[in-house]
């Protein structure tokens, strides 16, 4: 990769040093992130700044020239660079995973929308769990060769960062990212011209300028309106992540839908799959939908029918309130241009595809609703969260049962190279080779289940050896930043014990995670944290919205808490809570607490990354633990149910989170052999590193995302092209829109039935008359309810022979074999529409009364 041309200025004249071109390309590819071969490089030519940055554009961009002409006449020096050159050149196109499994013509391109990605503490430029998803889904798809993009936003200042002042307030700071400090390059044409999109707001145009990042073998563009062609108003619209109103959110979303699907047209880049990390980025259905529409000459609703094969919708959210909703008003203000000439559509048509009920005009527009009516497969991202997205979208399917609502779901995973340790990395690669993570992962758990026991317990040993020291000295720097006396900065150089029992909780501070739980019965939490002979020593992590005043109160509720005498060199709050913080604690902790209120976590992915470093994990059966545990790997909280009086539930689970640590946790940590391990704790963690690390990596996430929806979505999209191509389309109306059409369905109805009952055997005919709907367009069934959890029964019946004197009316058969009664047995009509997702595509159904 030669250097870009506009780095030269940066660096005062080092640019002309042979080799820097060498550095310069190392610097920019954050596989440095997760694969560690250069990391030396960095420390060698500045120690500091990397120890604080680990950053290496900051790095190379601080180094005097003196020191780079000196590091790079020595021999031995430019022969690691060169090295590390060729490794990574190499690395770049070595067939992986996906080339090995999968034809070339399998899959086009997958562009992975986001609002932010969690790449490295070097680009920060996310919040927390869905950036964290997103950056390890690009990584990973690096590592597997999966032919993936990723697109986002670029923000000048990002998420807040976290200060606590001397009175254990949250204070929220917005230092500026600084873009020529960041790894990432202009994006630039092949005539070095700035590559800059247009996208037209009120009264004015935006210019968004483009920006790429390498990740490994993937790429990832970012967008930001720091344009000075820009009014000043619209130059700040990418300033903040999660900052500000209604108004500058979905400014944001239409940003990063219209506009990153314009930047993709602008590179000649036309990506098979379309893939919505959450409904932020809905608006690129849209944009996709208008591209198609002027290439083929088609009106928007054809255009759109063809395009949403390609659409994968994921969900992140597990309450309704979550979801991004705004005012008729505002759409109206924005998007009316837009969908009149753009789309070739009123603007109440636009609306309508983000409504509940589409014909309301009062009702909000919601992201997520236009995500689904334009994709064609929707997730969620766990067993639990596709259970509870069935019962949030239910409304958009009336008349369908709830177990046929159309969520499936890919539990997250997190990509293991970025989180584990090096000591862990050292283990892992000696017992299942270098190259366990560029697969599928398959078949790595049994060498680890053959790994003694002394040899896991000296990893958790040096582990809380390095997470100790890290502790004493970020919480050295941090009570010194906020003042604190000299007395308590010493004390925290001495802070904590390597052989005590440590828990660990970081996450968002928010009511429904009840980061608090703890402080439930604090008389109980002294006595945990003090016993004699089996202490407990705890760290706390998080940040709260900054207009989320009750997340606050929280994180001064710990720090108060934190300031009893029997809790002072118990118990830690790191502020300013990050990658570079998470990959310690992941690194270090010995039970990793979750405590959210069942079932609002959607998946969870912090309690994954204990794993591959063998912490073990202590949470509500919510999110991915709701399917991970057992009792050989880890614990439990509560009866795994919902319950709706919060106050009486948070008091039971308070207590159940006691007993464990009680009863359970502690005696097993402490219970040691004659050699001082403690052998059911290790031999519990040893099956949790063989069990769940490989089924909660990016590895089987992403796999079972090419295998479950993108090889099926590009077959889909490319049948529908096709069709398109051979004048399916006439006039850009398919030839079977009466399948379609809400109108010619109301025509559908039942006559008579009957069913007869011989030898365990039930035989139900009915009369169906089908209107306007061709017989080959629809498919009765017979559908019976599931019991005691089990799925329902949903039976084909057969076409026997059309009635006399009927307009297309017919009798269907159907026979059971079943001792339940006839009564629990109704039959239905739905559509039969080839290649088409019922009922994501079409909602129409018709019961028998």
């Amino acid at each position: 990769m030669p250097i870009p041309r506009f780095i030269s200025s940066a660096f005062h004249g080092c640019a002309d040093i042979e080799g820097f071109d060498a550095l310069a390309e190392l610097a920019l590819d954050l596989r440095s992130s997760w694969n560690h071969a250069t990391d030396r490089i960095w420390r060698t030519l500045n120690p500091e700044h990397w120890e604080l940055t680990h950053n290496p554009w900051v790095v190379l961009q601080t180094v005097s020239r003196q020191t780079l002409e000196r590091l790079l006449a020595s021999p031995d020096f430019r022969q690691e660079v060169e090295d590390l050159l060729q490794a990574r050149r190499h690395a770049s196109v070595l067939p992986s995973w996906f080339q090995n499994t999968y034809s070339h013509e399998a899959l086009g391109t997958v562009a992975y929308f986001c609002m932010e990605f969690m790449l490295s503490e070097a680009l920060p430029i996310y919040s927390g769990g869905l950036g964290n998803v997103a950056g390890d889904q690009l990584k990973a798809a690096s590592d597997m060769g999966v032919p993936l993009i990723g697109i986002g936003l670029l923000y000048q200042q990002g998420y807040f960062r976290q200060f606590i002042d001397q009175y254990g307030r949250q204070q929220a700071l917005f230092p500026y990212n600084d873009p020529g400090q960041l790894p990432i390059v202009p994006l630039r044409f092949a005539d070095g011209e700035w590559v800059r999109i247009k996208v037209e707001l009120p009264a004015y145009s935006v210019w968004l300028r483009a920006w790429e990042a390498q990740v490994g073998r993937v790429k990832l563009y970012l967008l930001d309106s720091n344009d000075a062609a820009n009014v000043p108003v619209h130059r700040g619209i990418t300033s903040d992540l999660y900052g500000g109103g209604h108004e500058l959110r979905l400014q944001q979303e239409i940003l990063l839908g219209i506009g990153g699907w314009r930047l993709l047209m602008a590179l000649d880049i036309e990506p098979e799959i379309c893939h919505l990390n959450e409904g932020h980025a809905a608006f690129a259905v849209l944009e996709r939908a208008a591209q198609f529409m002027h290439t083929y000459a088609l009106p928007f609703d054809a255009a759109l029918d063809i395009t949403r094969a390609g659409n994968l919708f994921t969900t992140h959210t597990a309450v309704a309130a979550g979801f991004d909703r705004f005012e008729p008003s505002l759409i109206r203000q924005y998007l009316t241009t837009y969908a009149e000439q753009t789309l070739g559509i009123p603007v109440e048509s636009l609306l309508a595809m983000g409504r509940q009920t589409p014909e309301d005009p009062h009702e909000p527009f919601t992201t997520a609703y236009l995500a689904i009516r334009g994709s064609g497969a929707v997730n969620g991202v766990s067993r639990l969260h596709a259970r509870v997205s069935r019962h949030l979208f239910a409304p958009l399917f009336p008349r369908w049962p709830i177990h046929e609502v159309p969520i499936g779901h890919v539990t997250n995973g997190i990509h293991m190279p970025s989180w584990d340790s090096v000591s862990a990395d050292e283990l892992w690669t000696n017992v299942c080779g270098h190259d366990r993570w560029h697969g599928a992962a398959e078949g790595i758990g049994e060498p680890i289940r053959q790994v003694p026991l002394a040899r896991l317990w000296q990893l958790r040993l040096a582990a809380s050896t390095t997470l100790v020291e890290y502790i004493r000295e970020r919480l050295s720097r941090q009570l010194a930043a906020s003042g604190s006396p000299h007395h308590a900065i010493e004390g925290a150089k001495r802070i904590f014990d390597p052989g005590t029992l440590t828990l660990g909780f970081a996450r968002r501070f928010a009511e429904y995670k009840r980061p608090n739980l703890l402080l439930h019965d604090p008389e109980r939490l002294f006595r945990l944290l003090n016993d004699s002979e089996r202490p407990v020593q705890l760290v706390i992590a998080g940040k709260a919205h900054p207009a989320d005043l009750t997340g606050q109160a929280m994180i001064q509720a710990w720090l108060r808490f934190i300031q009893h005498p029997d809790a002072v060199d118990r118990v830690v709050f790191l502020s300013d809570y990050d990658m570079q913080v998470a990959e310690q604690l992941v690194q270090g902790i010995d039970v990793w607490i979750n405590t959210p209120r069942r079932p609002w976590e959607a998946s969870g992915t912090s309690g994954m990354k204990v794993l591959v470093n063998g912490g073990l994990n202590l949470s509500v059966l919510d999110g991915w633990w709701a399917e991970a545990f057992s009792p050989e790997v880890g614990w439990a909280i509560g009866d795994g149910l919902e319950h709706e009086n919060y106050a009486a539930w948070d008091a039971a689970e308070a207590r159940d989170l006691y007993a464990r640590l009680e009863r359970e946790i502690i005696p097993e940590f402490y219970d040691r052999d004659e050699s001082g391990i403690p052998c059911a704790w290790v031999s519990r963690m040893r099956e949790s590193m063989a069990t769940l690390t490989t089924q909660y990596s990016t590895n089987r996430s992403l796999r079972e995302y090419v295998e479950k929806y993108y090889l099926s979505a590009a077959t889909s999209l490319r049948h529908r092209v096709a069709e398109c191509q051979c004048g399916a389309y006439q006039h850009g109306i398919r030839q079977d829109r009466p399948v379609l059409d809400v109108r010619r369905w109301a025509g559908v109805h039942f006559g008579a039935s009957s069913a007869y009952t011989r030898d365990r055997q039930i035989r139900f005919e009915v009369e169906v008359y089908l209107g306007d709907i061709a017989v080959d367009a629809a498919q009765v069934e017979l559908y019976a309810e599931g019991v005691a959890s089990s799925e329902p029964e949903i039976i084909p019946m057969q076409c026997l022979r059309q009635l006399a004197n009927a307009a297309n009316g017919y009798v269907y058969q159907g026979v059971v074999e079943t001792t339940r009664p006839k009564t629990d047995y109704t039959a239905r009509v739905i559509p039969h529409h080839y290649g088409r997702a019922i009922p994501l595509e079409n909602q129409n159904i018709v019961w028998q009364r």
